[in-house]
């Protein structure tokens, strides 16, 4: 722990004391989320501040462990590649973009409601019952970044004893998410669009960052060894394809009711 990054560090002991004090008021009947998770926007309950401390509250264990290992895991590369400062803005961000995507879903469910049934209905037993905790929204945007610069590093995924690029890794992570969005699988208490919102924004943000020396070429061409770069460059005096058995040398060639999330 030592040897952690500051924010890193920080994230892994915030997140543990608030949710160590969230179960200790839970014993005295005192639910936290009430205050600090993410309520429907035109709910009584809702705050301005949700947006933000949603992100830093956690239902039960293994909800806590498995989002704090993957700060720890892939946002502790993050702060030693870009420092604090910009992992922090990052990170608060992708949560806050997974809200407001969150919100917006929320809001064309009730809109659809709204179709069949009663306003008042609507309001008072589905918009002034949900919310939504968890720092997942930040978590895929923290896969997503690690993806954009680690996309050689090879992981595994449960299940599938093979190494996976972290671009693929990144990849299978999302339309897994999109699929489970779409399926309308009621009772699993997971923000699917929320985890996508937090790749989003994390993505817009890393463009943005970017702006004035990355363009959507230079990604795609950017590794001699994809295939648009074996495809698409060729040897100019020569016209030799670079793939090809007789030209292997490329270095003069320049080729990212409760949701718990």
């Amino acid at each position: 722990m030592r040897n952690l990054p500051p924010v890193t560090k920080h994230l892994l002991f915030i997140n543990l004391i608030i949710w160590l004090f969230d179960m200790t008021l839970r014993r005295h009947g005192i639910m936290l989320s009430d205050f600090l998770g993410l309520h429907y926007i035109t709910a009584g309950t809702f705050r301005f501040w949700q947006p933000l401390t949603y992100m830093f509250m956690h239902s039960d264990f293994t909800h806590i462990f498995c989002n704090m290992f993957a700060v720890l895991m892939f946002g502790s590369a993050l702060e030693q590649e870009w420092g604090w400062r910009k992992f922090i803005i990052y990170y608060i961000v992708c949560g806050v973009g997974a809200a407001i995507v969150q919100e917006s879903v929320w809001a064309l469910r009730i809109h659809h409601l709204l179709a069949s049934f009663p306003a008042d209905a609507v309001m008072q037993q589905y918009a002034s019952q949900i919310v939504t905790i968890g720092a997942s929204g930040a978590v895929f945007g923290i896969l997503l970044a690690f993806g954009w610069l680690f996309p050689e590093v090879r992981m595994f995924i449960l299940f599938i004893p093979i190494p996976i690029r972290a671009r693929i890794f990144v990849i299978i992570y999302a339309l897994i998410e999109l699929l489970a969005g779409f399926s309308h699988i009621h009772g699993d208490n997971i923000a699917h669009f929320a985890h996508l919102g937090g790749m989003l924004f994390g993505l817009i943000l890393i463009f943005w960052w970017n702006r004035d020396k990355v363009t959507w070429w230079h990604k795609l061409t950017s590794h001699n060894k994809t295939w648009l770069g074996k495809k698409m460059f060729h040897n100019s005096e020569t016209s030799t394809r670079l793939d090809s058995s007789k030209d292997k040398d490329y270095s003069n060639y320049h080729y990212q009711s409760r949701i718990d999330e």
